[in-house]
């Protein structure tokens, strides 16, 4: 502040009616003018030549009763004055005041002035007696009438009010305000507070006065970065420069409220007088601790928000829920979820404590002793089962227990138990706990009181469970339809591949879709008759738990025509009639959804199905769309067959071709799909290659090979699409397994079929199957006999099982049927039903095939 500036302040703190600076007139005792200032020619505009002599009714003169008056200075416009008003006092002159020269210490009048220029002002006046003048009636008081007896001092009624105004603001700032002021001098010594400073010592002034701020806020510091941390610091260097400082922030105990950190805003700024002499510095502080408290609340929620549910997991988020808390909120934060939400995700039953099994998932403290009020009566003993996931139960009557029982929130001391509710189920709870002793941590703010909840923490932890448990509902719900997909997929692909005499099996699946594991890629191994076996793989466009349903609707299909025997492009050909099928044919919700997606699922959907036989080592495919297999020969070297491509599944109107090639034995057959050899970064050719590569390198088992394959052309095990590998490689019956003979279709030909198969089985060391199968063949060959054509052909396959074929030239197929007791005969084909554990018809260009399988004697085995 300026020296100018200082001494306008000291005039205004002066007053407008003090005696050194306001209008002075000088009566007698007959209120003629024998004195006049020249503040008061300043105010009415006379001069002191024309004034003297007159009466002090020419200048002034009491308020009319009616009529308008002069607007105020500082009167709002239309608003009217007092007719008769007092400041301070009554109106009019009041007892006598002490002699001489002075502010008057009587009460003042407000009076209508008349300027020199002829207008009106309002004026506040006040009256003094001099010593030994008259008293203004005219009585003497030891001079005579003309004697000076009384002085008047007047100033504009505007300046006045506004002179009251701001000692009214002095007033409030000192006993009404709610921040603290304080003036300490140039040693920091307090010299004067206000009301609101003692309220925070919790003493009056005369107490502390002349104490230093760093002994009434001792262990205080600043908390703004880019400034002295202490007190002494702060105000030596706004008495040094005389720049002010505004809203630092000071973290401290008050002396009234022991044990509780405070935060105050603080502003301080140098005072002198006008003359420019520092005599010290001003504090004006603001408990800013309610405020700074909803800041950290609100950001405590925000941090909620970000930090939990960032993974779809019920652990993972009740972990997060502990360690976000901890230690901004609670010393101690314990969460225990029900067991069936955390194994299946499914809602848990309700209603007490002994109705839910809760398991401690999540748990983070900063101080041990904090947790005895918390702690369950029977925790997991160590080294169970459960010891990653504890259970835990809680005596009747406790915080826990009774939180369990009503479903809301229970307060007890230092302990606040939140139940995790989401709808009308509580998944669980949220317990945290305050430390029984008082801290003073090195944050901006403390908790509060440190060992309990106040009314708004309470509501602060219910939103936080709140919004925990909405996280993890989704988490439940996402367990539960992941452990649903899963299980859709395991039923869905064959998870074990029996062993087959015709070929060796290793495979891979990935699926694109990580979230659910799930994913539209399948593949089978099909046993067929005569010891042949189907090999199959498919692409279902779209990924997830739709496109996992529609795979495993065409998977059942395919294994449904194969176990016909059907030749593979009559199965595709039935598959994509299947496929093709009208919309109200179609399996789902007629004219919903369900079968908008299985429409746009289905169609476009590929496969390569291929029949290899070990007998004759020769094998038959067709591929409706799909990318063709790769086959690697005993040298090493790697072809893909040319084989005709066919239409997408659903497409319609081309039809079907089959490649039949012959294998060597140890051949190696690769079917795919094409996520394992298309990406973004190459197309299918470069990886075409690349898998021919890997396949053809140095001799390795399947498995291993697969897991070659997965690592180079899947590096980091996901891809934008699903990913199925199945590798057979083939192998060969040998010579002494099978048995075939060629039989002219004679009636004379049963007898020696008969003798022909019991014969084998007698070298096979089966004689025990000879009488089972004696009847077998008698009863196909005799029904090809008579229904077929010839020639027949008998073969024995002697595998994991013995297999009898019986083929003809007709393509009419025998029927398993029922004869009444009056038939003559329809009974042979019942019995060799019950003789055999399975058979059926297979169709060759030639004509047709009976088979039959049957067990070997529990002899063979033991």
């Amino acid at each position: 502040m300026s020296a100018t500036r200082a001494a306008d302040a000291a005039d205004d703190f002066r007053g407008p009616l003090d005696i050194a600076r306001a209008a002075t007139v000088v009566l007698d005792g007959r209120d003629t003018v024998v004195g006049w200032s020249p503040a008061a020619t300043e105010l009415l505009g006379f001069g002191a030549h024309e004034a003297v002599g007159r009466p002090l009714s020419a200048f002034l003169s009491p308020l009319p009763a009616e009529g308008p008056l002069p607007a105020a200075s500082d009167r709002p416009a239309g608003a009217e004055p007092p007719r008769a008003s007092s400041l301070g006092g009554a109106a009019g002159p009041v007892g006598p005041a002490r002699p001489g020269p002075g502010p008057p210490s009587g009460g003042n009048e407000i009076r209508l002035a008349r300027h020199r220029d002829g207008h009106e002002l309002l004026v506040a006046t006040t009256v003094c007696p001099l010593a030994g003048g008259t008293d203004g009636t005219g009585g003497a008081g030891g001079l005579g009438a003309d004697s000076p007896g009384r002085v008047l001092v007047a100033a504009e009624l505007g300046a006045l009010r506004q002179w009251e105004s701001r000692l009214a603001l002095l007033q409030g700032l000192a006993t009404q305000s709610p921040v603290g002021l304080a003036i300490y001098d140039t040693d920091l010594r307090l010299t004067w507070s206000n009301t609101a400073y003692e309220r925070e010592i919790g003493k009056p002034l005369a107490e502390y006065r002349g104490m230093r701020a760093d002994e009434l806020y001792s262990g205080g510091t600043f908390v703004t970065p880019g400034y002295p941390k202490t007190l002494d610091a702060v105000m030596h260097h706004v008495i040094d420069t005389g720049e002010p400082i505004l809203d630092l922030h000071f973290q401290g105990i008050p002396p009234s409220d022991p044990g509780t950190e405070h935060l105050w805003s603080c502003s301080y700024y140098r005072l002198q007088d006008a003359d420019g002499h520092v005599f010290g510095v001003c504090e004006d502080a603001f408990d800013i601790s309610d405020r700074q408290r909803a800041q950290q609340r609100l950001a405590l929620l925000v941090e909620v928000g970000r930090r939990i549910g960032t993974v779809l997991d019920v652990v993972t988020t009740a972990e997060e829920i502990a360690e976000v808390t901890v230690p901004e909120f609670a010393a101690a934060v314990r969460v225990d979820i029900a067991r069936v939400t955390v194994m299946s995700g499914e809602l848990p039953a309700t209603g007490s404590s002994a109705a839910m099994d809760l398991l401690r998932v999540g748990e983070h403290s900063v101080d041990p002793a904090a947790a005895d009020a918390a702690e369950p009566l029977y925790p997991g003993a160590p080294g169970s089962p459960a010891d990653r996931y504890p259970p835990v139960t809680y005596p009747p009557g406790s915080p826990q227990d009774r939180s369990l029982a009503s479903g809301g929130l229970v307060l007890d001391d230092n302990v606040l138990v939140v139940p995790l509710r989401v709808g009308g189920s509580v998944l669980g709870l949220v317990t945290f706990v305050r430390s029984p002793r008082p801290e003073v941590s090195d944050r901006p703010l403390s908790r509060g009181p440190a060992n309990t909840f106040d009314n708004g923490e309470v509501a602060l932890a219910d939103e936080l469970a709140a919004r925990a448990a909405v996280c993890i509902d989704n988490a439940r719900r996402f367990t539960r339809e992941r452990s649903a997909s899963l299980a859709l997929q395991r039923q869905l692909l064959p998870h074990h591949v029996p062993p087959q005499s015709a070929v060796e099996i290793a495979y891979r699946y990935l699926p694109s879709d990580d979230v659910t594991g799930v994913g539209g890629d399948w593949f089978d191994v099909i046993p067929l008759s005569g010891t042949r076996v189907g090999l199959v793989v498919g692409d279902v466009v779209g990924h997830g738990l739709q496109a996992a349903a529609t795979m495993g609707r065409l998977r059942t299909s395919v294994r449904a025509f194969a176990q016909l025997d059907m030749a593979p492009d009559e199965l595709l050909t039935r598959l994509d009639d299947l496929v093709g099928q009208p919309l109200d044919e179609r399996p789902g919700t007629r004219d919903g959804a369900a079968s908008d997606a299985y429409d746009e699922l289905t169609t476009g959907a590929t496969c390569l199905y291929a029949v290899y036989d070990p007998v004759s080592r020769r094998c038959v495919m067709a591929r409706a769309g799909h990318l063709p297999p790769a086959v690697v020969h005993p040298d090493g070297r790697v072809t893909f067959p040319d084989l005709p491509a066919g239409p997408p599944l659903g497409l319609g109107g081309l039809p079907f071709e089959s490649m039949e090639i012959e294998l060597p034995v140890g051949s190696l057959l690769a079917l795919f799909t094409d996520g394992l050899v298309e990406a973004r970064d190459h197309d299918i050719d470069q990886g075409l290659d690349a898998l021919g590569r890997v396949l053809g390198g140095p001799a390795a088992s399947l498995e291993e090979l697969c897991d070659r394959a997965v690592s180079e052309l899947v590096p980091d095990a996901t891809t934008a699409d699903d990913t199925a590998l199945l590798l057979a490689r083939t192998r060969q019956l040998d010579e002494g397994q099978v048995a075939e003979w060629e039989l002219p279709a004679e009636a004379m030909t049963v007898g020696r079929a008969r003798e022909l198969a019991t014969r084998q089985l007698g070298t096979w060391g089966l004689e025990e199957l000879s009488f089972a199968t004696e009847l077998v063949v008698s009863e196909l060959v005799t029904n090809a006999v008579r229904y077929g054509g010839g020639p027949l052909r008998l073969r024995l396959i002697r595998d994991r099982t013995l297999l009898c074929e019986v083929a003809d030239t007709a393509h009419t197929s025998p029927h398993l049927r029922h004869s009444a007791e009056d038939d003559e005969g329809g009974r042979g084909l019942f019995i060799v039903a019950q003789l055999v554990q399975r058979w059926g018809t297979r169709y060759t260009p030639a004509g047709k095939t009976i088979w039959t399988e049957q067990a070997f004697p529990p002899v063979e085995f033991g």
